[in-house]
């Protein structure tokens, strides 16, 4: 049976697009297939012709990552966010290979695409699942919205003159009310993305929780929080409010109108992410950060 992998590139990069033929040539080398997106196929620049390429598959297919093996995703955590919607609806695991700043999601480092590559064609890597979050917008007892996200979802002001007027909550009961730039409510995996800047703590992978984070908030109580994996989150947008705007990894935007209830609880379906290093998430939150680490003399014996 033909191995296939699908390879989603940040084309916007010279240096990825040379990245993304090496690794055509070096798997199609090894005998795995490879399959690329429609809109991305001439800017790697692939010949119609060219037998490299097992099929093209559009942008917003759902069955884009069918029967691959792994979707290989070229550029830093934007683009392995877009990995992430094409391969959810499969539960095809992801790879990345950073060309981004950090790259928290990703696996490797382009210097070292040899050893990746070898390693996929070697299926010399294990698979984790890192949990979702699933939010709905409910307005006037209507739902009028509905996403998923793997890092965060952050309920934010529309217009930058006014701070929005947030009422949050947890599991049916109310919190707290914030005039404030926006609110985070994130994964343990977003917890080093957005919910970091905002002030959030960074939270293990391997912990289940939600996290609350209020952004820019003018009150007493505006404390990061972490929730039960289990609870229901949400925010209630005031009617003196304008109106604010939801949005999904940076990604997935929505409008959401004054009186509008946003709910946030753990996803229904997973993202699964491939690893090649046994490393704990201590070194990679140290060689990301560049924390500084000097003196360290190890556990004593």
């Amino acid at each position: 049976m033909t191995r296939t992998v699908l390879l989603v590139t940040h084309t916007g990069r010279e240096e990825a697009r040379q990245v993304a033929a090496k690794v055509i040539d070096k798997l199609s080398a090894a005998g795995v297939a490879v399959r690329v997106m429609a809109d991305e196929r001439h800017d790697i620049d692939i010949p119609e012709s060219d037998s490299r390429v097992a099929a093209v598959v559009a942008e917003g297919d759902p069955n884009a990552a069918d029967d691959c093996e792994l979707v290989v995703v070229i550029g830093g955590d934007g683009t392995i966010l877009r990995g992430a919607e094409v391969a959810r609806t499969t539960s095809t695991p992801i790879l990345g290979v950073n060309l981004g700043h950090v790259g928290f999601l990703a696996e490797s480092e382009v210097d070292d695409l040899g050893f990746t590559v070898d390693h996929i064609v070697k299926r010399n890597y294990t698979v984790e699942e890192r949990m979702t979050i699933d939010v709905l917008v409910r307005h006037d007892g209507t739902q009028t919205a509905a996403g998923w996200a793997l890092n965060e979802v952050s309920v934010e002001k529309a217009s930058r003159e006014r701070m929005l007027d947030l009422v949050a909550e947890i599991d049916g009961r109310a919190l707290s009310r914030w005039g404030c730039d926006g609110v985070v409510m994130a994964t343990p995996t977003g917890s080093t993305a957005y919910a970091f800047s905002a002030g959030g703590p960074v939270v293990w992978p391997e912990v289940e929780a939600l996290l609350m984070v209020p952004i820019s908030a003018h009150a007493l109580f505006a404390r990061p929080l972490v929730v039960a994996p289990t609870s229901v989150m949400a925010v209630t947008v005031q009617h003196r409010t304008r109106g604010a705007v939801l949005w999904c990894d940076g990604r997935r935007a929505v409008e959401v109108p004054p009186g509008a209830r946003v709910e946030v609880c753990r996803g229904s379906q997973p993202v699964r992410l491939a690893r090649l290093h046994t490393a704990p998430f201590t070194d990679r939150l140290v060689a990301k950060f560049a924390l500084p680490v000097e003196g360290w003399r190890g556990p004593r014996s």
